[in-house]
């Protein structure tokens, strides 16, 4: 993965992390780093309806970091800002070199 740093940010209890969402995916996946977006690019197997798509996202990423998820931004759009509370960069960073 390319250099992911722009997409996360440090926050006052958290990270602030903009992804950029693809749908209908065969699995949950993280897939790159996308430079001109400046987003985490992110593969789901839900379809963007009823907000099942906002509560993959959210279960799936509480699941890899254990820390508690919401989406801050983007909740009807494929360009997303996810909250990770009780986590810093650095953490998070190792957490996505596994993929």
């Amino acid at each position: 993965m390319n250099d992911p740093m722009q997409a996360v940010k440090e926050s006052e209890d958290g990270i602030l992390v903009d992804i950029d969402v693809s749908p209908k995916s065969g699995k949950f996946e993280i897939t790159c780093y996308n430079e001109w977006r400046k987003a985490i690019e992110v593969k789901i197997k839900a379809v963007p309806q009823k907000g099942k798509a906002n509560k993959e996202i959210i279960k799936e990423f509480s699941r890899l970091t254990g820390k508690p998820v919401e989406i801050v931004s983007g909740h009807k759009s494929h360009q997303k800002t996810i909250k990770i509370y009780e986590m810093n960069k650095n953490d998070f960073l190792d957490i996505l070199s596994l993929f």
